[in-house]
């Protein structure tokens, strides 16, 4: 019998390594949670190849137009805090494609707020 498991464990843990080798590096990639800086590619970005506010996203210092999902999607981007206003952080999961970044899914983080260069000491 423990022979039997011993084969069993041993069929299974292969199949499961086969399985896994043969995954799409690219897919895997496109699935990936990255917290990126996105914004208003016009007003904040300097992109100027569009016309009106449209969303962008950077990476490693490189802007690009965000296919899938729009500005508005992000709440109004002209109110206090809004995408034409401010640079943001986002948690998206997408992948460059053809110069552009598609985007399957995005969700704003809290607002950062500002340090005063005051935090963390008293001045009684």
């Amino acid at each position: 019998m423990k022979i039997l498991m011993t084969i069993l464990g041993v069929a299974l843990f292969s199949f499961s390594s086969i399985a896994q080798n043969n995954v799409d590096p690219a897919d895997a990639d496109a699935t990936k949670m990255e917290v990126l800086e996105i914004s208003c590619g016009q007003c904040n970005y300097g992109m100027k190849d569009a016309k009106g506010c449209d969303l962008a996203v950077k990476i490693d210092g490189k802007s690009y137009w965000v296919d899938g999902k729009t500005i508005q999607d992000l709440g109004d981007p002209h109110a206090v805090g809004g995408l034409c206003t401010t640079t943001r952080k986002a948690e998206v999961v997408g992948a460059i494609n053809d110069g552009r970044f598609k985007a399957s899914y995005m969700k704003l983080l809290p607002e950062e707020k500002a340090k005063t260069g005051h935090e963390g000491h008293n001045h009684n």
